[in-house]
Formats: structure tokens, C-alpha cells, sequence
């Protein structure tokens, strides 16, 4: 097809070069690991393997392991069942158990990297690669050629029987959807809103009627600079359709539509970086009627309190960036991280010589809904040149008061780290591989790692689908860890955020306390006063437990002038939390 590109690990671009570092030879472990495919090395720190679950047949070549027509994608949570996508298709899994995920169903579906989201008994999965069938059939061909079998756009499955998913509808899009955004609307019960991210070139209009892939100077048609919205009837999902393809990117004064970032560099020893014709990923929070877009030259922020018209209201560029990939709020919604992908998820883009600020997250502050840049964050451990390493996608793990992230790096396994501090970011735990072929590049490693319901998910495109455990160290205490499994979701899509709300509880107390410990907020002996008379409360009950309490709450919210930075919220949160004890 005219314009179509085979899609990479996540975007097919490689752009920029490395810049030669001054550090020293690393002496971190998981820089120097024995690779292979089942039984290479692995590093750990605070976090543990609980179990590896190969792929399943129909989903692996063990003759060409970074064949990326095999390879696992992104996931999505609804219950006991995990969805994980893969370029072939896609995969349930029960997690009931999570130290023994069992196999539900397979679904051998070709057509991209498969993105999931879903809702109630909906599933959704982006479709982008020319190989894509309407019947999900396997006979599509990577040619250029139209094709009224092909499709390209995103499908809908009913999974009410988890055992047999069936696929009851597809919207077919010009550029297909490389990602796409699950969002609520509150006013709105008996729809969803699909937003949907194209990457791709666009498709002939002799295959899709209404397809320009024309600049916008030739057509203001173009089925560039947009993305799609897709309204989905909750009770009639075969209606489902394109209801909006709103011009997010248009300049508000002039109107033009291709109104941001041009393409190019940003001077000199700056990235070269994408033209802003598309989103890659958009992470819609809709408690706060907002979105982040990561929109391939520039990072964007979106009004979505009506979910069918997004609005841009800000956007930001980076010099540092060669493809903005992914977003990520956090649970204040006053910061976002972006992510880098530099070198599209296939390049070694994490060895000692490469910078530090680029292939790696930037951090935002969000105020009044404008967005300032605060700090970066990188993988700290650097990699060789047989590891494809970049950002790559991750959530928030939720630890009262503190901003803490999983993250995938391709074959740079998951880094844990905190920014609660934006400009001082530090890794808190990891776990990495060596490389899947010591020999060789080949495309491998972490391309998701999602927290939910107590555990840490991974995608592992080559080696199947990892679980871990978080375990107490120096930067995180076994009570911030049990207090983070309090909160349970019952649905779980990474691109769609969830307000966390933490359930009273003594464990969510213990939590503050031991982070003011941490940080030396107050003498060691206010602070144990504090823990000694917050266990003689938990024995308690009645009117005794409730006057224990409501006095330490007093005292506690006396020692706010005290403190500093943080230390004062942490102080707040612990003296809101008491009463409710």
C-alpha cells in the first residue's frame, strides 16, 4: 500500500546519534550479563521473579526469536484475566494465581503489535500492519497492493466467555491504529470513546474511501496531523463508529492543521526529531478530564471533559527528543512523565556513550494546566550493543505519598524508581536479563511492566510473560509495599489512568511514618512516640481507639511547621488518615 511502513517494536523510525559519554566502566551487574534465550543471567535489586510463562505455540519460532511477527506487545487487566497482545494475535491468561498464570485462550489474529484495552465484556486491539484481515485470517500479505480483505483500524471481541472471545465489530481506520485510548465519559454511561493513534502511513483510497495520505498544503482533508474517535454503543458494539477525527495539532491562530513541531533539529548537538503528524500513545486520566499526548515531536495536553471533542490547551517540545512515545500522570495529576523513543525500540540506545537525557523519560510539572519540564530519567545501568534499550512503557505503583514507576527498557529490563522529587529521580529497584543472543542484536526484552492488584506484569517479547514481587530495601519498606496492594483494581488499561484511593488502614499510616523516617523529618523519638502510639490505637476499640487517634492526629498536624518540602504533605496525609482509622 501506498506509504505503508512495516511497524518496528513500536514506531518504525530511527532517528539521531549517540553522543560520546565521559563515564567510567560500569560496575553495575546488569551491564556485563550472559545472554541467551531460556537460560541467560539475570540481576535483580528489591524485586524478584515470581514465575516466566513461555509463549504458547502459535507464538513463538524458536529459529528466529526477533521475529517481530511473533512478538508479545502490550497487556490489559480486567479481574483474574490478563490480556496480552502479540503481533500474531493475542493471548488470556487466568491470574487467579499469580505464581501460575494459566492459559485461557489463543487467538491467532495477525495485524500489528495488537495494543489491548478493556471494558466490561468488550476487548479492543489495535491493528496497524498490512498483514491485518478482516476475518483475522493469516494469508495477509506486507505488500502495498489494495485489498478489500485488509483491515487496519481497531477491533472489537466479546470476551463475556473468556474461553472463546469472538470478534463482533471493527472500525477500519486510514492509518490504522498503532495504539489506542480507552476513555470514559462521566456524563456519558451508555458509551466508550476509543481514541486512536496512527502511525503508519495512509492507505489508497482505492482500499479505504476518504483516505488522503496528500499534505495539508494539497488537501486539508489529509488523514494526517488527526487522530480518530471512535464512540462504542456499550449494548450495540457493532455500531460502533468514527465519530470525530479532531485537528489536535492545528496552530489556534491561523488555523493551519499542521500547526506544531515541523520536524528537523532544535540546533546544534540536539535531537533530530519527528515531525508532529500523529500520536504515538495518548494516556487519558478521566477523573480530571484530562490526557496526555505523546505526539512524536511534541508532547501535548488535552481537554477531554467531553470525550467525543479532545481540545489541546498545552504543548511542549524537548530538545532532547527524538520520538515522544508514551505518557504517564501521576496520581495528583500535577506531573507527567514523557517518554523518548529513540531509535523506535531497535536500536542499542543505552550504552555507556549515549546521553543520558535522550531515550529516556522528562518530567513535567502540571500547573494550571501548563506543563514545565523539572527533570529526566534514565535506565542507570548502561547496556551493550546486542540489547535493543529505550523508554518504553510502564505505570504507576501506588505507594501513598510517593510518585513511584515501573518501567520497561526493552532488553533493559524494568527499573523502579521514584520522583516524587521531579529534578532528582532515583531507581529504587530492577531486574534485567543479559541479552538474547550475546552474538547479535536481536529484537527482545521488557516491552510493558504494569503494577496491579500487588504485583509487577511483563511483557517480555521473546521470553514470554514475566510476574514479580516487590521486596523491602533502603528506598521502600515493607509497610509502603503492603500498603500499595491495598488498592485493588478491578479493571486495569495502562493508556486509561484510575484515580488510586487508599482504604483507611494502619498499613497506609506505617507507610507515612516510615517515609518521614526516611527523609529525618522530625528527632527519631517524635517519630517513634509516633509509631508506638499509633500500635497502641490498633489494639484499641470503641471510643478508646477513636480518642487515641483523633489526640494524634493533633499532634501530628502540630508538627507540620516542622518540617519541610515534601515531609509537611506526608505529615498532612498521615494526620487525614488517623480519624478515619
Amino acid at each position: 500500500m501506498r506509504g505503508m511502513v512495516l511497524a518496528s517494536a513500536c514506531v518504525a523510525v530511527m532517528l539521531g546519534g549517540a553522543r560520546e559519554g565521559t563515564a567510567q566502566q560500569s560496575t553495575d551487574p546488569r551491564s556485563s550479563l550472559r545472554g541467551g534465550w531460556r537460560d541467560a543471567a539475570a540481576a535483580s535489586s528489591n524485586m524478584e521473579l515470581v514465575v516466566n510463562v513461555e509463549r504458547p505455540e502459535g507464538f513463538v519460532d524458536p529459529g528466529s526469536l526477533g521475529n517481530i511477527l511473533l512478538a508479545n506487545s502490550d497487556m490489559a487487566f480486567r479481574g483474574n484475566a490478563l490480556f496480552l497482545g502479540n503481533f500474531n494475535g493475542f493471548n488470556i491468561y487466568d491470574i487467579a494465581d499469580p505464581s501460575a498464570p494459566r492459559l485461557r485462550a489463543s487467538v491467532i489474529c495477525p495485524g500489528g503489535q495488537g495494543d489491548m484495552s478493556v471494558h466490561g465484556n468488550l476487548l479492543f486491539m489495535s491493528v496497524e500492519m498490512p498483514n491485518g484481515q478482516v476475518d483475522c485470517g493469516t494469508g495477509g500479505a506486507m505488500s502495498d497492493s489494495a485489498s478489500t480483505e485488509r483491515f487496519l483500524g481497531v477491533r472489537i471481541f466479546d470476551i463475556s466467555d473468556l474461553d472463546d472471545p469472538r470478534q463482533v465489530a471493527g472500525v477500519q481506520t486510514c492509518r490504522g491504529s498503532h495504539t489506542h485510548t480507552l476513555v470514559t465519559d462521566p456524563d456519558d454511561d451508555e458509551n466508550v470513546y476509543i481514541y486512536v493513534s496512527g502511525t503508519s502511513g495512509v492507505r489508497p483510497e482505492t482500499e479505504l474511501p476518504g483516505c488522503s495520505g496528500r499534505p495539508p498544503e494539497e488537501d486539508p482533508n489529509t488523514a494526517y496531523f488527526r487522530i480518530e474517535v471512535i464512540r462504542v454503543p456499550l449494548a450495540e458494539p457493532q455500531n460502533a463508529t468514527i465519530v470525530n477525527a479532531p485537528r489536535i495539532f492545528a496552530d489556534p491562530q491561523t488555523g493551519a492543521i499542521a500547526g506544531l513541531w515541523r520536524g528537523g533539529a532544535h540546533g546544534p548537538g540536539t535531537q533530530q526529531t519527528a515531525v508532529t503528524d500523529q500520536c504515538h500513545d495518548i494516556t487519558a486520566y478521566p477523573a480530571l478530564g484530562l490526557a496526555a499526548g505523546a505526539c512524536s515531536g511534541n508532547g501535548i495536553l488535552l481537554d477531554i471533559s467531553d470525550a467525543a471533542n479532545p481540545r489541546r490547551i498545552d504543548e511542549v517540545v524537548d530538545p532532547n527528543f527524538a520520538y515522544w512515545h508514551s505518557a504517564t500522570f501521576n496520581n495528583a495529576g500535577d506531573r507527567v512523565i514523557f517518554t523518548d523513543e529513540w531509535g523506535g525500540g531497535l536500536a542499542p540506545r543505552c550504552r555507556e556513550s549515549d546521553d543520558p537525557q535522550w531515550g529516556a523519560d522528562a518530567i513535567f510539572e502540571l500547573h494550571d494546566r501548563e506543563l514545565t519540564q523539572r527533570g529526566y530519567y534514565k535506565l542507570p545501568a548502561p547496556q551493550t550493543e546486542q540489547e535493543n534499550c529505550v523508554a518504553h512503557n510502564g505505570s504507576l505503583i501506588p505507594v501513598p505519598g510517593r510518585d513511584i514507576m515501573a518501567q520497561a527498557w526493552y532488553q533493559g529490563g524494568i527499573s523502579v524508581f521514584d520522583f516524587t522529587d521531579p529534578a532528582d529521580p532515583i531507581e529504587i529497584a530492577y531486574f534485567d536479563r543479559g541479552p538474547l543472543n550475546p552474538g547479535e542484536l536481536l529484537l527482545g526484552g521488557h516491552w510493558s511492566a504494569y503494577w496491579y492488584n500487588g504485583l509487577i506484569y511483563a511483557s517480555e517479547i521473546a521470553r514470554g510473560l514475566d510476574v514479580f514481587r516487590l521486596t523491602p530495601g533502603e528506598h521502600l519498606s515493607e509497610n509502603e509495599i503492603e500498603a500499595a496492594k491495598l488498592v485493588r483494581l478491578e479493571t486495569f488499561n495502562p493508556q486509561t489512568q484510575p484515580r488510586i484511593v487508599w482504604p483507611a488502614h494502619f498499613t497506609v499510616a506505617r507507610a507515612y511514618i516510615d517515609q518521614l523516617r526516611r527523609g529525618n523529618a522530625l528527632p527519631a523519638d517524635q517519630l517513634e512516640n509516633i509509631s508506638a502510639t499509633l500500635d497502641r490505637a490498633e489494639r484499641q476499640q470503641g471510643a478508646e481507639r477513636r480518642s487515641t487517634l483523633t489526640q494524634l492526629a493533633r499532634v501530628v498536624n502540630g508538627l507540620r511547621a516542622r518540617a519541610t518540602g515534601v515531609d509537611v504533605r506526608r505529615l498532612e496525609l498521615l494526620a487525614a488518615v488517623l480519624p478515619e482509622l
